[in-house]
């Protein structure tokens, strides 16, 4: 996914840079901005349930000390996971600059 997010990123900074704005090429940016803000979403309720598995395995290790080792593989794959999540959110944040300067340049 984040190859994808910044290859696309990247050919609409061409078409920036071309000022080749036209209406459907702003239309094709507010649908995939729709995609890529879908599967945010899906990736913030996993990295949620992830987190609660996370805290859940490590207090069960007070009781039963191999909770532990779960708690920290959970608690390794969680950290990995918020560096995609916030790779992802900053992208899809970048889109929307790139919407606001495709939109002013359409309309001149």
């Amino acid at each position: 996914m984040k190859k994808y997010l910044y290859d696309y990123i990247k050919s609409i900074d061409e078409v920036i840079s071309k000022n080749e704005n036209k209406e459907d090429i702003v239309k094709e940016h507010l649908i995939k901005i729709e995609f890529f803000q879908h599967e945010r979403l899906i990736h913030l309720l996993v990295t949620l349930f992830y987190c609660v598995f996370m805290l859940i395995f490590l207090i069960g290790g007070m009781f039963f000390w191999p909770f532990y080792i779960a708690g920290i593989m959970l608690l390794i794959f969680v950290l990995f996971y918020i560096v995609h999540y916030f790779r992802l959110e900053n992208g899809v944040q970048y889109l929307y600059k790139q919407y606001d300067i495709l939109k002013k340049n359409s309309k001149k």
